[in-house]
């Protein structure tokens, strides 16, 4: 069986997990602790891959990352290369598609943060940066956990989305979620079936360790 399929999908979450927690993080920030009008409008569009449908966003992706789209023409004037069927054009996927998965823990998190201790850390002269990272970050860390914990497992099961926007290209884009239905649909049930068994591992580990930080945290609390 070829594993690489389940390497290029660990290689796309970590990826995509680092930049989401660099990208999420002051968007979350900034959505619980700045007032500003239309922040329901802000709310529902980044939650909008939660309920929209994986192809539909796929195929706005593909638009959008194409040769005639708006970042697929800026990315291709400036690297030369085209951005859609490529590694680069499915992590840009992917922080889109997996961002409210990490948007949405670190905004729990935050919330629970006492207001008190930003207010001593003002007092104290800190800028709203040092107090983001030497008060909210040190009392948020279970959800910063959570947020890459379950944006690294939804990341390693996508496939609509990647499949619109990278193909199937074997050695760039071809992610294990594709090689499984690739298998099925060449009835290699044997290679489909452990790929799939990796998959559910990881799935059942990143359960396991979500239930840990929450019962941690309740007990923290």
């Amino acid at each position: 069986m070829d594993l690489f399929p389940l390497y290029l999908s660990a290689k796309l979450a970590l990826i995509t997990t680092v930049l989401l927690l660099i990208l999420a993080a002051p968007v979350a920030y900034f959505l619980v602790y700045v007032r500003f009008p239309g922040k329901p409008l802000i709310e529902a569009l980044i939650g909008l891959p939660l309920v929209m449908p994986p192809t539909v966003l796929g195929f706005y992706l593909l638009v959008i990352l194409g040769p005639k789209g708006i970042l697929g023409r800026l990315w291709q004037e400036i690297t030369g290369q085209p951005l859609i069927f490529t590694f680069p054009g499915i992590v840009l996927a992917s922080l889109i598609y997996s961002f409210p998965f990490a948007v949405q823990p670190l905004k729990t998190a935050f919330e629970k943060i006492d207001r008190r201790l930003l207010e001593v850390a003002y007092v104290l002269g800190c800028s709203p940066f040092m107090t983001f990272f030497k008060v909210i970050v040190p009392n948020a860390l279970n959800g910063v956990a959570a947020s890459a914990i379950l944006a690294f497992a939804h990341t390693m099961g996508e496939f609509g989305v990647v499949l619109m926007v990278g193909g199937s290209i074997p050695g760039k884009t071809r992610v294990a979620s594709i090689a499984i239905y690739e298998y099925v649909e060449s009835l290699r049930y044997r290679e489909a079936g452990l790929l799939s068994l990796a998959l559910v591992m990881i799935s059942y580990l990143v359960l396991l360790t979500v239930n840990f930080l929450n019962r941690r945290g309740n007990h923290g609390s």
